[in-house]
Formats: C-alpha cells, sequence, structure tokens
C-alpha cells in the first residue's frame, strides 16, 4: 500500500530529475536553444520601450542622397562637408561612421595630372605649376582628414576570420588605430574574447586624423541567424580593440579611464573571462565572450533618420541634432547593411548601433549572471518538490490551475528580473520542467490511475459518495472487497408508522415519496463520508470506516444522524404541499467491531457488514419508540465522540443478547448546550443512580419535578410507571438496574 501511495511522486521526481540532467548535459541542445531563444525574443518584443530616443540620430545614406549627391562612394569633399555641417552648423557632440574607406578617392584626376607632368608635358613648366596650385583642392583624401581633425569623430572598420587565401594569409586592408589595451599591459596571455585573424579598416592618413576607431561587424550570430549579441572588444594580434559604439559613449563622455573587471576562469585550462567593463561611471556587464545583449527599443525607428543630403544642404531643423551622438549608415537598397534581430527580421546595422549606445547611456544592458547554474537548480528542485508533492493529490482541473499559476509566478519572476535587475535568466528551461511534469502526471493520472479509479468505482461507485470515490482514488490504498475486521459504526433508520402511510396513499404517490425522503437522507450520509449498505423498504443502513479507513466514524456517523433529522423537517412543508403526512425517523448507532466485504452468494454480492455490533445497531433503532426519542447511540459511540453531551436513556438487554448496554441520546454540542439543559441532564442523571440503587423516592422525587418541566417527553412517565411496578415487584438483590426486552 505504501509502496503504491508513492510510486507516482517518485516517478515524478525521476522525471524531474531527467529534464534537469538532460538541460545541465546539453544545454545548447538545439530544441532547448530554440526554445530559450524564442522566450528571449518575446521577453525583448513585449518589453521593448517603443519610444524614439533623440539623443543618438542617423544621417541616413538612402535613396534621396544617392539621387543629389551620385551614388556611393561619395567623393570625400562631399563627406568632408557633411563633417563639417554636422560640427559647425548643427553642433552635434560626436560623429560615427558605420562605413569604412580603405580605399584612396582618386575620383579628382590628380593621380592622372601627376603623371602627365611627369611624363607627357613634363617639359611645360606652366603645367607643373598649375598642378601644384590645384593640388590642395584635389587631395580629396587629405580634405577630408583634414575635416575630421579635432572633432569627436570615430571611424567604423571590420574584423574578420580565416584564411581566405593559404598564400597570402588573411586580408589585412587599411589601418586599424591603436587598441585600447593590449594583453601584455593587462597582464594575461589571453582573454575570452572573440579572436580575429583579419580586417578592413580606413587609410592612415584618415584613422590618424579621426578621434578614435571601433568595429562594426557583429561576429556572434546565433545558430538560427539571430543578432542577439555584440561584442564590446575584439582581439587582433595581441591588442584589445572596442566596438563601434563603446567608442562613441567613451569618446562622448570625455574618454575616461577604461577598467577591465575579470572574471575567473571556467577551467584551468580556459582563459580568464571579462565580467563588466566600467567607463568612469558606466558599468557595463558582459558575458564570458566579452559581449552584450543588444537593448532593443523597438522595429525600425526607434531613432530619428535624417537623409545626408538634407543634412549636408542644411535643410533640417537644427534642434534635432543639437548635442546628438550621429551615426552615419546607409539604408538604401544595395547599400542596407541588413541583420536578422528579435524585433524585427530585417534590421538596419546602423540602428544595431544606436540602440547600444541608448542602452549604455541609459545602463539597461542586460545580462546573465554568473549564479544561472544555481538558478536552474532551484528551479529544478522548487518546481519538482511542488509539482511531485501536490499535483497526485488534485483533481484534472485543480492541477492545471495550479501548473498554469506555477508558470505565471516563474514568468512573473523572470520578468522581474529581467525589467527591474536586467538579468537574462533562463525561461524555458522552468517552462519545459513545468509543462513536462504536468504533461506526466496527466498521462499518468489518466492512463494509470483513471483505471484504479474506475476499478474503485465500480466496486464501490453503488455504495460511497463520487467525492469519495475520487479521494480513494488519490489516497493511493488498495482497496479490495474482501472480508475484514475493523471498528466501524453503523446506522439504522426507519420510518416510524410506515404501514399506517402505505395504507393511506396510492401507490404511485408512495413510490414518490419513498424515493424522495430516501434521497434527502442519502445525500446527508454522503456528505458525512458514509456508505450505504442497503435500503430495505422505509429503512436504510449505513456505516462509516470501510472502505476508506476513517479514524473519525463515530464522529461522521452521529453528524449524518442529526443531518437526517434536519432533513426530515425539512421536507415537511414540501410534504404538506403535495398533501402527504409528515414522516419522522427513528435512528440507531452503534460502534464496534464488524466484518466488512462483499458478502452473499454465487447469484448475488452485496458489499455490507456483519457482527454482533451491527445487530445492535439494529435494535437500538428499534427502542427509539420505546424510549420516545429520535436517535439512540451505544456506549462506544459515545466514549468515541467526547464533545457532545448525552442523555443516558438506561442499560438493556437486547432481545438475543445477554450481555447489559447503556443506551444515550445525543443532546447537542457539549459547549453550546444551555444552562437549563445542562441542568435537566444533571437531575435526570442523578435519578437514575438512585433508580439503579433502589431508592425509589428519590428517584420518583426528581422525575416528577422533570416530567412537570417536560411532559411531553416519553422518559420521564417511563420511569415513573418502572418505580411503581419496581414497588409492588421488587427487583432481586443482584439486580443490577438494567431492564431486558422480549421483543426487537
Amino acid at each position: 500500500m505504501a509502496i503504491r501511495r508513492w510510486m507516482r511522486p517518485l516517478l515524478s521526481g525521476v522525471a524531474a530529475a531527467g529534464i534537469y540532467a538532460v538541460h545541465l548535459a546539453s544545454p545548447h541542445l538545439p530544441v532547448l536553444q530554440t526554445l530559450e531563444n524564442l522566450t528571449y525574443d518575446l521577453r525583448v518584443r513585449l518589453t521593448a520601450p517603443n519610444t524614439p530616443d533623440s539623443r543618438v540620430v542617423i544621417v541616413d545614406i538612402d535613396e534621396k542622397s544617392l539621387a543629389e549627391l551620385g551614388r556611393w562612394p561619395w567623393e570625400r569633399h562631399v563627406l568632408a562637408k557633411l563633417v563639417e555641417t554636422l560640427f559647425d552648423h548643427y553642433r552635434i557632440a560626436a560623429l560615427g561612421f558605420d562605413v569604412v574607406f580603405v580605399e584612396p578617392d582618386k575620383s579628382s584626376g590628380l593621380e592622372t595630372l601627376d603623371r602627365l607632368a611627369r611624363e607627357e608635358l613634363k617639359e611645360i613648366p606652366r603645367f607643373r605649376e598649375a598642378v601644384e596650385r590645384l593640388r590642395p583642392g584635389l587631395e580629396r583624401d587629405r580634405l577630408f582628414a583634414e575635416s575630421l581633425r579635432g572633432k569627436a569623430v570615430v571611424l567604423g572598420y571590420y574584423f574578420t576570420t580565416g584564411e581566405p587565401d593559404a598564400a597570402s594569409g588573411p586580408v589585412r586592408m587599411g589601418t586599424l588605430p591603436s587598441p585600447l589595451l593590449t594583453l601584455e599591459e593587462l597582464g594575461q596571455k589571453r582573454l575570452s574574447v572573440p579572436r580575429v585573424t583579419g580586417h578592413g579598416a580606413n587609410l592612415a592618413i584618415l584613422q590618424e586624423n579621426a578621434a578614435a576607431g571601433g568595429f562594426f561587424d557583429t561576429p556572434l550570430k546565433d545558430h538560427d541567424g539571430i543578432f542577439r549579441r555584440m561584442p564590446l572588444l575584439q582581439e587582433f594580434n595581441g591588442g584589445l580593440y572596442p566596438a563601434l559604439s563603446l567608442s562613441m559613449v567613451r569618446l562622448t563622455l570625455g574618454e575616461p579611464p577604461l577598467t577591465f573587471r575579470l572574471a575567473a576562469p571556467a577551467h584551468a585550462d580556459a582563459p580568464p573571462g571579462l565580467e563588466a567593463l566600467e567607463i568612469g561611471p558606466v558599468r557595463l556587464p558582459v558575458d564570458g565572450s566579452g559581449a552584450v545583449y543588444l537593448p532593443f527599443r523597438g522595429p525600425q525607428g526607434s531613432f530619428p533618420y535624417l537623409s545626408a543630403a538634407d543634412v549636408l544642404h542644411r535643410r533640417v531643423d537644427p534642434a534635432l541634432l543639437k548635442e546628438a551622438m550621429v551615426l552615419v549608415g546607409a539604408t538604401s537598397p544595395g547599400l542596407m547593411d541588413l541583420r536578422a534581430t528579435p524585433v524585427q527580421s530585417v534590421y538596419p546595422g546602423v540602428e544595431v548601433h544606436a540602440n547600444l549606445i541608448s542602452g549604455m547611456l541609459d545602463g539597461t544592458i542586460r545580462h546573465q549572471p554568473a549564479f544561472v547554474l544555481l538558478h536552474d537548480a532551484a528551479m529544478a528542485l522548487g518546481l519538482g518538490l511542488l509539482m511531485t508533492l501536490l499535483l497526485p493529490r488534485l483533481g484534472p482541473l485543480a492541477a492545471l490551475l495550479f501548473s498554469a499559476t506555477l508558470v505565471a509566478a516563474v514568468i512573473g519572476f523572470n520578468l522581474y528580473a529581467w525589467q527591474r535587475l536586467n538579468l537574462v535568466l533562463p525561461l524555458a528551461f522552468p517552462l519545459e520542467m513545468a509543462v513536462g511534469l504536468f504533461m506526466f502526471h496527466t498521462i499518468h493520472g489518466h492512463f494509470v490511475e483513471s483505471r484504479g479509479k474506475q476499478r474503485i468505482a465500480q466496486l464501490f461507485g453503488q455504495y460511497v459518495p463520487p467525492a469519495l470515490v475520487d479521494e480513494m482514488s488519490r489516497s493511493g490504498q488498495a482497496f479490495s472487497v474482501g472480508g475484514e475486521s475493523r471498528e466501524m459504526t453503523v446506522l439504522f433508520s426507519d420510518i416510524r408508522g410506515f404501514t399506517t402511510l402505505s395504507e393511506s396513499l396510492p401507490p404511485s404517490e408512495l413510490t414518490q415519496l419513498i424515493n424522495l425522503f430516501l434521497t434527502a437522507l442519502t445525500e446527508e450520509i454522503y456528505k458525512a463520508r458514509g456508505t450505504v449498505d442497503k435500503y430495505m423498504g422505509d429503512a436504510v443502513m449505513a456505516f462509516w470506516g470501510a472502505p476508506m479507513d476513517d479514524p473519525d466514524h463515530a464522529r461522521h456517523a452521529l453528524q449524518a444522524g442529526l443531518a437526517m433529522q434536519q432533513a426530515t423537517r425539512r421536507l415537511k412543508d414540501e410534504f404538506q404541499a403535495r398533501g402527504w403526512p409528515p414522516l419522522e425517523v427513528g435512528i440507531g448507532l452503534n460502534s464496534g467491531m464488524m466484518n466488512v466485504g462483499n458478502m452473499g452468494s454465487q447469484y448475488r454480492m452485496a458489499y455490507t457488514v456483519l457482527g454482533d455490533a451491527v445487530n445492535l445497531g439494529s435494535r437500538l433503532e428499534g427502542l427509539t419508540k420505546q424510549y420516545g426519542v429520535k436517535m439512540i447511540v451505544g456506549q462506544r459511540t459515545r466514549e468515541l465522540v467526547p464533545e457532545m453531551a448525552f442523555r443516558e436513556l438506561d442499560r438493556v438487554r437486547v432481545k438475543g443478547k445477554e450481555q447489559v448496554v447503556a443506551i444515550h441520546e445525543p443532546v447537542g454540542p457539549a459547549e453550546e448546550m444551555e444552562k437549563n439543559v445542562r441542568t435537566e441532564l444533571e437531575v435526570h442523571h442523578q435519578a437514575l443512580g438512585y433508580y439503579r440503587a433502589k431508592r425509589w423516592d428519590e428517584a420518583e422525587k426528581r422525575w416528577k419535578v422533570l416530567r412537570q418541566r417536560d411532559p411531553e417527553r416519553l422518559l420521564y412517565g417511563l420511569y415513573l410507571g418502572r418505580l411503581q411496578h419496581f414497588r409492588a415487584n421488587p427487583p432481586p438483590s443482584e439486580w443490577d438496574g438494567s431492564f431486558t426486552f422480549t421483543v426487537k
């Protein structure tokens, strides 16, 4: 029995441990990673502010600009004018280029003029003089470089990995700026950040005149092709180089010191990782690869877009650009640098950097904490224990509501950590745990426990209430119709004067009356967790303590008896409306050892109780008419319900029994008993004491007083009659104060 009860929780615990083990052993399993990515993207979309940030402005190389200024790349003097206009006219705070200038600008023809001056026209001094006079205006790269000098300009570049040409090695074009820091200066041989082998950088003259540089490539693409993270640093030849957004924020803040917070390596052979970067007061938490989660504000358009042509020709309201951080990027078809992101499948790369700048300034960079493994373990333990211990006790609907509440609590906690603490905690795993355990219990309940419930219903459904069948099924106990002996309580009830009643009503109405009456009584038995044994014409037999153990069998039986009397009183008005006479019932209750099980013959079986205690219960019901009471209980029943006040009726020998038993009438809860009722009981019990001591006068005096107070109570007149009898016919000296009944 104990094994069966604990089998489902044990299997549930094994299932929970299995789900956690799979998660722990294969955290990057494609299915699990896909689910985690889906929940991450959903959180991003649901919590994105979807409000524009005017601090970062995108100057767009759009179709309009290409139509007015020509195809890209524009001549460098045009870009120089754009830079000067942004700083001198619009008063911007900083400028970043999400484009790279790898090749020199030869559009001015200066290279051809120099060749002519050296070769075909070298004999013409005036031509050489003209070339030198025109040279300052034709050196477009120098003009662009001079426009950058002394301004807060960050030039973008990109890194590459791999070796496309084994003979020449990795592609390395242009000149990189100086690194933020070298590994040697950091005191490390290796750092857990992306390591690159090649680059596409700007012309040396441009980079040397710019205030800083930063890479704009986004190498951390997840397996589903979505860009969710961006490294702030990449390593090239032992130097650590910053992202475009990081350089712009640092430049805007006045280039404060950059502090590296290192984390312990994952294992002995692994390089140390970064825990955070600090730019003055700004702390940027990063993951083990030096990357941050991109803080998207919303879909494309979360930042102001201004056409480069409009900016260049001063057609833009200066208030839109004053003190702004400006990014120059392209959205024109054919030039557009596209990314697949959580907020949009086609998203401009330049706006990725704008989001990162905005998040750095606002301190909304989210990160996955170091205690994520502890979080997963706590979720596995908490959800596993709660669902393992509680789901087996709940019905299908309650289990669904409880599981849904748990899922809502997990999501609520996760969103709180996401929104308030900027923590990216795994969500797919706890959801997998909750859904997996719910499915396990649902399947187990349907395919395993439902069969057990059906079996219990087949065995006991006609005897016990449906709610008790459910409880028996959930209890995990083994129930059998085989005979066994246990202490129980039996109830017998019978309609008073049923023979006369049956003669006064037509058969159809009598049937309706009995059905209605027995239904009301059975409902009260079921409410008190009783088992209906049988209907015997107008009588009902029920018992408590089987098939399910019930330590309070006597109390529940007594509650049912009292409720049956109340139900009888409630039916009076309905019976009167139908022209039926009111009914009264007599009830006998007795507790004791009984044999219970399926008994009968090979033709018909019934789940019933047998034994002396059962027979006595039947006799007690018959005695209710003799003592003029509605219910009589045996001595053992009284002992098992000590909180109830009883009126001792007598000590009797019932027909067929030699043993003397005390019989009692329940009065009500002892604590609620009124003072006059308590006094009446005390006087009656005193009279009983005198009666059994053969002190007839003292007993008579007290019962006469009680009869005067309650002349309708048959009990007092019964005893006064006995006193007269015993005065004329004294009982024997060995009399024990009992009365022997010779009829049932």
